[in-house]
Parts: structure tokens; C-alpha cells; sequence
């Protein structure tokens, strides 16, 4: 057993592409191959991608050999996700040599094809129309009538038993560091009955927990004007509580602390969506949230978090941070690190501010030099462990329900209510765990306590 490291970015999302992805592929059928990269939002564009490469006949590969070519859906968040985004293009060059290049990184083209000039194309975030047109032109379709151009069920990146599910695209923040509504535009939510309905099909082909993500979870709806249509209101509040009529784990990601979000409250506390939000708070002090041209309210945060967790007391608060931004000051951190004492979130990740070209605050005086940076990180990661470890030790000796995320010939890994896949912690079965099997939902006994992680028995 592994324990879940402290560093673990929490912008990034898994991609499986499994090898039962190739079974029944019949000879010559046309095959292509997947990277994805960055966040959970990329890895639905992923799935939206290859499922309709799939209805036109052609197969999935696990790996490079087994591809006719590949697609590279890439991250450009930050420099370094650019960086990670070039090495991955240059590996399946290497070992494909036909590649297609598509994501954020691909708004672009130029910085791409400077670097790989072998590139077949570009294209940029959830464009989806110039993908497949890139992929008919390097593997032309060859499909067959009998087998093929039937609506196929959704390919899935993710283990069989949980699933992202989108809600929306793009954002109306300006934050000065980020330049997400530059590549994906301002929020363009989806009808409320489309996102059900999709939960729905989910949930009929054994998903156990829906992960619902955006740019922003909290604003879905506002450029629907919050419209009702076939029976379903375009509402955050309305389309949680319709999701968690459907009997699976509902998760909310993104949610920034609107005034509204009080009203998710009462459904987390009736069990109908989990008590779990992951708000992205990225600072305490006013000052250094003017200058990333966010609300700097952080001392009503922590009022709004108190009556949440006097409405549901076992919610669990996930929040990410920027550590070292331009003109942060000494104290300007010390304050955050004393809002973090006094807010006691549960789960916490943090960056290292870094320039992302496009960005305004690129052009902010006083950028913090790169050693300060470092040890304000590991100070606040630190502080950050310590409450994780203080909390996670209340729970040795209570009865916790659990998913099942693998089972192997150690034991059994699992995720609490209070832990997100990927990013979060696990809880550990070492002994009679040989019934298990992913997606198996039991109630555990927990035994130990770690800084991450829990370990439990049946």
C-alpha cells in the first residue's frame, strides 16, 4: 500500500484507457490512441472525443504501438503544464510518429509546431468538429454498416465506477493570473435535462459516484438565466438536487462561495449530494486578492464556512491556494497561513505562482523570488499536513461508508465521503478485503490514522 502524496497536483486527471478497449476489434479497423492531459474538464473533452471516433468505426489503443496515430489533448494552464504538454508531444512523435495536437495548449499553434513542426494538426480546446476532421484526413474511416455508425455508449477514462460530468464550459472571472476565459471562452452552461439525462445513462451502466465539474460550478445556469426547460431548472441548486435523486455519490467541484451556496448546504445534510465542496479560495489576505482582481472578502469566507458546518457537520472543505504571487508580502502570507489555522479546511493543495503567457499578472511589480517561493510552500504545506493529520485522527474508531476504488493481492483502496479521486486521501483495507471489487460501496471500521490517509476493516 501506498500512502497519498502531500505534492499531488490537484489541476491534473488520470487518463485509462483500458485494454478492453480493444477487444472485438475486428481486422483493418482503424485505430487511435488517446494522451490526455490536465484537468478533469480536458478528460471529458477525452471521452467526448473518442466516443465519437468510436460511432464512426474506429478502435481504441491503450498504447502507441497499437495506433494508427494519436491525440495529444494538451494543458496549458501554466508554463510548466506547457512544458509537461511539449515532452508528451515529443514521446508520441517518438514512439507513434503521427500525432494530433488538441486542448488548451493548441489556442496556440505556432508555440506547438516551433517546437514539433511534425505535428499532422492543431487544434484548439473542446473543438471537437476540427478534431475528427484532423483524424479522417491522417486515418481515413473505414467503417462497417453491420458493426459501426450505431450511437455508441460513452467511452470512459475514468475506472467504470465513477465519472466526471460536465456541466459547463468556459468562465466570466477575470483573475489576473489565469487565462482559462481566454482559451475556452466566457461560461456557456448546458441545459439542466441534458446534464440528467446523461447522469442518468451514467448511473444505468454502473457509475457509483458522479464528479460534477466546470470552471465554475457555482455560476451554472446565469447565462440561462436560470430558464426551466422539460422539467429541470438550470440552477446549481436545482440540478444538485436532481442528480441526487438518482441514488449515486454526488460531488461538486469548483464551487466558489457565492452567497447561494448556502442553499447546497441542506441537501449535503440530507444525504442527497455528499458533504463535500472544493472551493477554489487561492488567498486570505484582501490585498493579494485585489491583485489577482478577486473577491477579497477571505474574513466572510470563514462566516459562510462556520454556518455551513453548523448546518452539516461533517462537510468537508477542499480548497487549492497560490503561494509567492507577485508583491506577496511576509506578512501577506503569515495572514494566510493564520487563516488556514483558523479555518481548518480538511483538504488543501497549493502552487507555486508562476507566469502564464497572456496573463496580467505577468506585468505586477515585486515578483517573489523563486527560493522564497519554495519555502513559503513547504511552510504552508506543512501547516496544511499538520491540520490534515490533527483531523484525520478524530476518525480512528467511527464507522465510515466507502468506495471502492482497486483491489489487489495487498488489500483493498478505497475513498471516504470526504475524499475526491486522484486528489484527495484513501482509506486502506489490508485484511478481508478478497470479496471486494471496485465500486463496491461498504462501511468500514477505522483503525489508523496517517497524515493522508486512513486505514480501516469491514
Amino acid at each position: 500500500m501506498h500512502m497519498n502524496p502531500p505534492d499531488l497536483r490537484p489541476d491534473l486527471a488520470r487518463a485509462r484507457i483500458s485494454d478492453d478497449s480493444l477487444l472485438g476489434r475486428r481486422e483493418g479497423q482503424p485505430t487511435i490512441g488517446m494522451v490526455s492531459l490536465g484537468c478533469p474538464k480536458a478528460l471529458v473533452d477525452s471521452e467526448r472525443i473518442l466516443t465519437r471516433l468510436r460511432a464512426e468505426g474506429y478502435a481504441i489503443s491503450p498504447d502507441y504501438k497499437g495506433a494508427d496515430a494519436v491525440i495529444v489533448n494538451t494543458c496549458g494552464f501554466l508554463d510548466s503544464a506547457k512544458a509537461e504538454s511539449l515532452d508528451a508531444i515529443g514521446e508520441a512523435l517518438r514512439e507513434n510518429g503521427k500525432v494530433l495536437v488538441t486542448g488548451c495548449l493548441g489556442a496556440e499553434p505556432e508555440y506547438i509546431t516551433g517546437a514539433h513542426p511534425k505535428v499532422l494538426a492543431v487544434t484548439g480546446p473542446h473543438q471537437y468538429e476540427a478534431v475528427l476532421d484532423a483524424v479522417h484526413a491522417a486515418v481515413p474511416p473505414q467503417p462497417d454498416p453491420f458493426i459501426d455508425l450505431l450511437p455508441a455508449s460513452g467511452v470512459s477514462l475514468t475506472p467504470r465506477h465513477y465519472s466526471y460530468l460536465k456541466i459547463s464550459e468556459g468562465c466570466n472571472h477575470k483573475c489576473k493570473f489565469c487565462i482559462i476565459p481566454d482559451m475556452r471562452g466566457r461560461l456557456v452552461s448546458r441545459p439542466a435535462h441534458a446534464i440528467v439525462r446523461e447522469a442518468e445513462k451514467l448511473v444505468q451502466a454502473g457509475v457509483r459516484e458522479l464528479l460534477v465539474i466546470s470552471q465554475d460550478t457555482s455560476a451554472y445556469g446565469l447565462d440561462l438565466r436560470h430558464a426551466t426547460d422539460r422539467g429541470h431548472r438550470a440552477h446549481i441548486t436545482d440540478l444538485a438536487r436532481d442528480l441526487g435523486s438518482l441514488g449515486a455519490w454526488v460531488r461538486l467541484h469548483y464551487v466558489y462561495p457565492y452567497p447561494h451556496v448556502r442553499d447546497l448546504i441542506p441537501l449535503m445534510a440530507e444525504g442527497l449530494v455528499l458533504p463535500y465542496l472544493d472551493i477554489p479560495l487561492q488567498h486570505a489576505h484582501p490585498d493579494v486578492l485585489r491583485r489577482m482582481a478577486r473577491p477579497a472578502a477571505a474574513a466572510r469566507t470563514l462566516d459562510e464556512i462556520a454556518a455551513w458546518r453548523a448546518i452539516c457537520p461533517d462537510m468537508t472543505l477542499r480548497s487549492t491556494f497560490i503561494v509567492g504571487y507577485p508583491g506577496e508580502t511576509e506578512a501577506e502570507f503569515q495572514t494566510l497561513l493564520d487563516w488556514l489555522d483558523e479555518a481548518q479546511l480538511d483538504r488543501v493543495g497549493a502552487f507555486q505562482y508562476e507566469n502564464v503567457k497572456g496573463a496580467r499578472a505577468n506585468d505586477l511589480p515585486d515578483h517573489v523570488p523563486a527560493d522564497v517561493k519554495q519555502d513559503r510552500f513547504d511552510r504552508f504545506m506543512e501547516k496544511a499536513q499538520a491540520i490534515s493529520e490533527a483531523k484525520l485522527a478524530t476518525k480512528v474508531g467511527t464507522r465510515l461508508e466507502v468506495i471502492v476504488d482497486s483491489v489487489d493481492g495487498d488489500g483493498a483502496t478505497c475513498r471516504t465521503k470526504a475524499d475526491a479521486p486522484e486528489i484527495d486521501g484513501n482509506l486502506f483495507i489490508d485484511e478481508g478485503f478478497e470479496t471486494l471489487k471496485p465500486g463496491d460501496i461498504v462501511t468500514v471500521t477505522v483503525d489508523e490514522a496517517g497524515e493522508y490517509d486512513l486505514w480501516g476493516r469491514l
